[in-house]
């Protein structure tokens, strides 16, 4: 009788840390985004570029990098 409880732990706890991870990434690029156009308002162009491509990336990795490479793969 073969055991496949510590495998399904495993695999269950990464795609977890998986899906929190991306979740955070989101969600702080899209806060940093917000704080982006808040620079941008009060007339601070070139920090707001700097949030917006850092909220890019951070929007990049966890939408698509991690939520849809890792995350959707396993469940699809």
């Amino acid at each position: 009788m073969t055991s496949l409880g510590p495998e399904l732990i495993a695999e269950s706890l990464s795609l977890v840390v998986y899906t929190v991870v991306a979740g955070l990434l989101t969600v702080g690029g899209v806060l940093v985004e917000q704080a982006s156009l808040q620079h941008l308002g009060s007339g601070e162009a070139m920090i707001a570029v700097w949030l917006a491509v850092l909220g890019g990336v951070m929007l990049y990795a966890g939408a698509y990098g991690l939520g849809y490479q890792k995350v959707l793969s396993q469940y699809v």
